[in-house]
């Protein structure tokens, strides 16, 4: 049976195509040594696990050297492209003494002097000889050969003159004037003038955020204002002055009477920005009163 690789069919021996899904089988062969059912693409037998490969190469081998030797035709021999000149046996060699050297030819032949070349000489020539190079001196070089005289020299290493720093009449020192103007740093300071008793509050410089009310057990004042007058209309988290740089601003934080400045409510979670003269009524009547201000 042929397995068909696409669909797993089982086809019969000799299908060239699956009869399920119509894929083209792959091509098979007899195993050499159990004559099983085998891929031609296999490497080794799945009945027998003989190796295939090493039998397709004993089969090619008993092919070929079944196969007889060609003969090779015997070689033909090209012709020559050029036909070779035949050299003459009888030249006859002309004799020095019927043809004799002219004059000019024999200044021109005595004109070049022959070289001898002696053997001992050109050996010695090319041999390296030991030489000591720790002996060789160094030419040291002069002060001639460098171009440069005694006296430049001389002006060289002189070290270069210092002027002398008079002691005796020193400078005077220098006196800053005085009219000019110093940077100074401004720090703006501001205050509450409580106008029932004329009494002033310095607000905190280093807190972002002023409480103003009575003695409580959650928040504690910064500004008490239970000593004043009239008082009992205060709450006890009455508002809150939040500093910003150099902007102060005034909030309500839920008081029972409430916060005006200038005669004006200010409803709770709003803030107010102060400026200098600003009224800031704490309750109702306009009993506890302060005036802003800043400098």
């Amino acid at each position: 049976m042929i397995v068909c690789p696409n669909c797993n069919h089982q086809n019969p021996e000799g299908a060239t195509q699956c009869e399920a899904c119509y894929t083209p089988l792959p091509s098979t062969t007899s195993c050499p040594n159990c004559g099983a059912t085998v891929q031609t693409d296999a490497s080794f037998c799945g009945q027998c696990g003989f190796h295939l490969n090493v039998g397709a190469n004993m089969d090619k081998g008993e092919k070929s050297g079944s196969n007889s030797t060609p003969e090779i035709p015997d070689l033909v021999s090209p012709e020559p492209l050029v036909e070779p000149i035949p050299m003459a046996m009888n030249t006859q060699v002309p004799d020095p003494a019927s043809n004799p050297i002219s004059s000019d030819d024999a200044e021109s032949t005595t004109a070049m002097p022959a070289t001898v070349v002696n053997p001992a000489l050109n050996s010695e020539a090319f041999q390296p000889q030991n030489l000591d190079l720790e002996t060789l001196p160094l030419p040291l070089p002069t002060v001639g050969n460098l171009g440069v005289s005694q006296e430049e020299s001389s002006q060289n290493v002189t070290s270069p003159s210092i002027p002398e720093a008079d002691l005796e009449n020193p400078p005077p020192p220098s006196v800053p004037n005085r009219g000019s103007a110093q940077t100074q740093l401004q720090v703006i300071s501001a205050q509450l003038l409580h106008m029932q008793t004329n009494t002033t509050i310095e607000l905190p410089q280093h807190i972002s955020v002023i409480h103003m009310g009575k003695p409580n057990d959650k928040i504690p004042p910064d500004i008490d204002v239970s000593g004043f007058p009239d008082s009992d209309i205060v709450s006890r988290i009455h508002a809150d002055i939040r500093v910003e740089g150099d902007t102060y601003y005034i909030e309500d934080v839920g008081s029972s009477n409430g916060t005006y400045v200038n005669h004006t409510s200010l409803a709770p979670g709003n803030r107010h920005r102060l400026r200098t003269g600003d009224r800031i009524s704490l309750g109702k009547g306009d009993k506890v009163t302060f005036l802003f201000q800043s400098s």
